[in-house]
């Protein structure tokens, strides 16, 4: 029964059965133990166990709330939860332990989440696939030859196999779509600055990466977006919280959006058949709900968006670590990471003030005629990734040549990194399947700070065509 009951609902649906005393928080974090212990040799998502202090957690009264009770995981990268380990996915962090509690953290608290572990990462989160040395690879539980996915993929993996209904995601290229998408899931990659990096942190990667969840609902994503939501004071990219919680306003009619869409790489190429066909699909469904769909395929300089886009966040990297060695008492060294993180932080180091300063102003003129181009739309309808998702092992962080590794990479994430510096919210939904029933997300493309008319969209495509009892066969 209480499998049937877990393994039925999602994250609200769960909660709900909490406060009608059909079942406790402790019993909840028991079964999702159950299922993490059974699951969790085969697909590799969970790299840390918090049991303990889960249990402990769940037996105390717990915040009220849309959320409360639920089974969570947190993604092992960057934010802080006091007394968790933050390992990075890399050698060089593996001894750390969190000694400070980021707001996002105090928040998903306050909202009643339960975590009970950390999820897998590729190394500092520098890939859309995870398979780290630390700790091996994550599984994809719907075909084990392909990637699950990254950086958030033990997260995906985690929610696609039924450990927990949702799980802690972060995004700076692509890192919450497209386990998403490889997955089947729902990953919202929210505006820049809907939520604060603080206290800590101010900014990352100039506002181009973001935190939020993946999860089997629409609705699941909304509460959660309710309950971590809002900047800090002095933010840089500060945006006000929306009149109305997103949870409530995915309910509301959907309004006649003017949708556009691409089946083309911005260089004028075809996209890869299938993802082609999973485009099609969903413009078909969107037209069938009455919505106006309308080609435009959006064209950018693609290498030059690549060589700007690797240059920032090299010199972003670098300065991550030295900051870390002021830490920790010690430079990174060749032997604490794998070979594609060290030629990024090499890189990075090795790019002048002058040239750094002038990449971001180019970066910035792109996204804005970027944002500029899309203007007639509400909404923008783009694949996730060029192609279905790609064999495990594709994205070989041991690769010596850091052009090699990073060439393969930002080829792979055209379609969503160019989102994460216009700073344009995005969700991907699962509306295809390969013919080797492997899913193929789309996602949507929002105007900066409309959320809401991203959610109640997805969340009217998952009304009229369900996908939450479509699961991998571990489930």
């Amino acid at each position: 029964m209480l499998t049937q009951l877990y393994k039925g609902s999602d994250a609200i649906g769960l909660s709900d059965r909490i406060r009608k005393k059909d079942v406790t928080a402790l019993e909840l974090v028991e079964h999702a133990i159950q299922e993490i212990e059974r699951l969790n040799p085969t697909v590799n998502a969970v790299t840390a166990k918090l049991y303990d202090q889960a249990r402990k957690t769940a037996a105390q009264p717990l915040p009220d709330g849309a959320l409360s009770g639920v089974p969570f995981l947190l993604k092992d990268l960057s934010v802080e939860w006091k007394g968790f380990p933050v390992t990075n996915g890399c050698r060089y962090f593996k001894d750390y332990v969190a000694t400070t509690d980021w707001h996002i953290a105090r928040r998903v608290r306050d909202a009643g989440l339960i975590p009970l572990g950390k999820t897998n990462v590729p190394e500092n989160g520098w890939c859309v696939a995870t398979e780290p040395k630390l700790f091996g690879p994550t599984i994809n539980p719907w075909n084990a030859s392909v990637s699950a996915g990254g950086s958030s993929g033990g997260s995906a993996v985690a929610v696609a196999c039924g450990m927990v209904p949702l799980a802690e995601a972060s995004d700076g290229g692509g890192s919450i779509r497209v386990p998403a998408s490889n997955n089947g899931l729902v990953g919202l990659k929210p505006s820049r600055g809907r939520l604060t990096f603080g206290p800590d942190v101010v900014d990352y990667w100039y506002g181009a990466v973001v935190f939020l969840c993946v999860s089997r609902t629409v609705r699941d994503t909304a509460a959660y977006l309710d309950a971590v939501a809002g900047a800090h004071p002095g933010d840089p990219y500060a945006l006000p919280l929306p009149a109305m919680p997103y949870l409530s306003t995915i309910s509301e009619a959907t309004r006649r959006l003017r949708i556009g869409l691409t089946t083309r790489l911005p260089d004028g190429s075809p996209i890869h058949p299938e993802v082609s066909n999973a485009i099609e699909r969903a413009a078909r469904i969107c037209a069938d709900l009455g919505h106006d769909v309308a080609e435009h395929h959006l064209t950018y300089d693609l290498d030059k968006f690549k060589q700007i886009f690797i240059r920032i966040t090299g010199v972003q990297s670098a300065a991550f670590f030295r900051s870390c060695a002021e830490r920790f008492g010690r430079a990174v060294t060749p032997q604490d990471v794998e070979p594609a993180t060290w030629g990024i932080v090499e890189l990075g180091k090795a790019v002048s003030g002058i040239q750094h300063s002038d990449d971001i102003e180019a970066m910035r003129k792109m996204s804005r005629k970027i944002i500029e181009e899309l203007t007639p739309f509400d909404v923008y309808l783009a694949p996730v990734l060029p192609v279905p998702p790609r064999p495990a092992g594709w994205y070989d962080m041991s690769e010596p040549d850091v052009r090699v590794y990073n060439e393969k990479l930002l080829s792979d994430i055209v379609f969503t990194a160019p989102f994460n510096c216009t700073g344009q919210p995005a969700i991907t939904v699962p509306v295809y399947y390969s013919a080797d029933n492997v899913p193929i997300g789309v996602q949507f493309i929002g105007r900066i700070g409309d959320e809401a008319t991203l959610l109640r969209l997805a969340a009217q495509i998952e009304t009229a065509y369900p996908w939450k009892e479509r699961h991998p066969s571990v489930f």
